[in-house]
């Protein structure tokens, strides 16, 4: 037998899924070649395989393996919320900064069986959507009229640059409603877990389109999604805490609030990163820590993060500090927010109750009490919903409402979060939300200030007065 060195590719279009999980499952019990094991399987074999080892004994991770592309077109932006509440997978959906929506583009939810406000609803994301355009128009024609071109910009760049920020203020005005695509990569393991949310769900959308998905990734899957099924678990969850009486918080201008960290953060990161490159315990390490004078931590803290560039990856040791927020950010911000799954984010349900942003530009436009009185009517539909299902309710709320998240993260994940999300290219609603957090945590944390990749050029202040007529909060 040979023993030079091999790294190829197991060819998705020769080997199903379900072949090069097995294939890649026996080789912790076959001396053979990967590509030797993957000839002697076909499909009866590897469902045999699984039907065995992954169904019967659980071993899981051999699902892991077997890896799915997953087209998913026109369901409501808040489906979407549910399919991309699963971390281990990758998403890209139809963006609301970059492209825009057609009249008729919203979701009509089959339990709307009392045909007046089955009417209300239709009227309201109607007018909702009438309103996005006229806006769109209105506020492309004011930049237009008010912003000359830029040094060396282009007739095509300024296009661009104007229809950007004119939709970047217009798209607040879409419902959760709103028609999404999304393309899912997620492997097997994940995906079952993910459809048993779905099936799990109070809304009949998000149940019709776990069944679907369930019943499409079978074709390629069949025996590793066999038994998938709802988690009445979650269900059990949901129901007990729902329960808990309280009374509906005050608004409260402090939006963004610290609400936990450790006040040895940075000892604990350099004593885990000590401990990784030594052969002491960690309580030594830290002791370590402890004795050093200032000026070495400062350079061991400079070593760590002083010189990253945007492609690097700072030393997983940074996952030890972590940062608990209580925020209140639009839900146009939130869609940008919760694509970084590597943080915990509880978000709660999405509600007009907690008042609406209005972008600086609406007004500027003229078009403010257009914009004001699609959001009342779409509040005023939210609430008669609310009487009737609260999950529904959800459907009709615009992007300019706030929710309420709560959101815990490493340092690693949040200085990716807060370079990524403060760059000038972000939308100005996520880069309020990244700088606050940022200001946070070099308020607890100043060491940690010239580390965190803000963008210095302006602060969450600034882009609420800069882009900003009215927050909502």
């Amino acid at each position: 037998m040979t023993h030079e060195r091999q790294i190829y590719l197991l060819d998705p279009q020769q080997y199903s899924p379900e072949t090069i999980a097995v294939a890649f499952a026996k080789t912790s019990r076959s001396p053979e070649s990967f590509r030797q094991i993957a000839a002697e399987l076909n499909a009866a074999r590897s469902a045999e395989f699984n039907e065995k080892w992954v169904v019967g004994y659980g071993h899981s991770s051999v699902a892991e393996h077997a890896v799915l592309h997953i087209a998913v077109e026109n369901i409501s932006r808040l489906a979407v919320e549910t399919l991309e509440s699963n971390r281990l997978a990758s998403y890209t959906e139809k963006s609301t900064r970059y492209q825009t929506w057609d009249a008729d583009a919203f979701y009509i939810p089959p339990e709307l069986t009392d045909g007046q406000l089955k009417t209300r609803y239709v009227q309201t994301c109607t007018r909702l959507f009438e309103v996005y355009q006229a806006c769109l128009q209105s506020v492309t024609g004011h930049l237009n009229a008010a912003e000359p071109a830029a040094e060396n910009e282009t007739d095509a760049q300024r296009t661009r640059r104007i229809r950007s920020r004119a939709v970047d203020a217009c798209r607040y005005l879409l419902p959760a409603a709103s028609l999404a695509n999304v393309g899912v990569t997620i492997n097997a393991r994940e995906l079952e877990h993910a459809i048993s949310k779905m099936l799990t769900s109070p809304l009949q959308e998000v149940r019709e389109i776990g069944a679907q998905i369930r019943d499409a990734a079978r074709e390629s899957i069949p025996t590793l999604l066999k038994y998938v099924s709802e988690i009445p678990y979650l269900q059990d969850v949901c129901n007990e805490f729902s329960q808990v009486s309280y009374t509906p918080p005050e608004k409260n201008s402090d939006w963004c609030t610290l609400q936990h960290y450790e006040t040895q953060a940075l000892d604990r990161l350099l004593a885990a990163s000590i401990y990784r490159e030594t052969e002491i315990n960690y309580a030594q390490a830290l002791d370590w820590v402890h004795a050093a004078p200032a000026k070495k931590k400062s350079a061991w803290l400079y070593c760590l993060l002083g010189d990253l560039d945007s492609h690097t990856v700072p030393a997983r040791e940074l996952e030890y500090v972590t940062f608990t927020f209580d925020i209140v950010m639009d839900q146009g911000a939130y869609y940008e927010v919760k694509r970084h799954r590597m943080m915990t984010q509880t978000p709660q349900r999405l509600t007009a109750r907690l008042g609406c942003a209005v972008p600086r530009v609406i007004e500027e436009a003229g078009v403010l009490d257009l914009y004001r009185g699609a959001m009342e009517s779409a509040r005023e539909t939210s609430l008669a919903l609310e009487a009737v299902n609260p999950a529904l309710a959800s459907y009709v709320v615009p992007n300019g409402f706030n929710r309420r998240v709560l959101l815990t993260t490493n340092l690693r994940s949040l200085i990716h979060f807060i370079r990524l999300r403060t760059a000038p290219n972000a939308h100005f609603a996520v880069r309020r939300v990244a700088q606050r957090i940022a200001e946070q945590v070099a308020e607890v944390t100043p060491e940690l200030q010239p580390y965190l990749g803000r963008n210095e050029n302006e602060t969450a202040l600034t882009i609420e007065k800069t882009h900003f007529f009215e927050t909502g909060i």
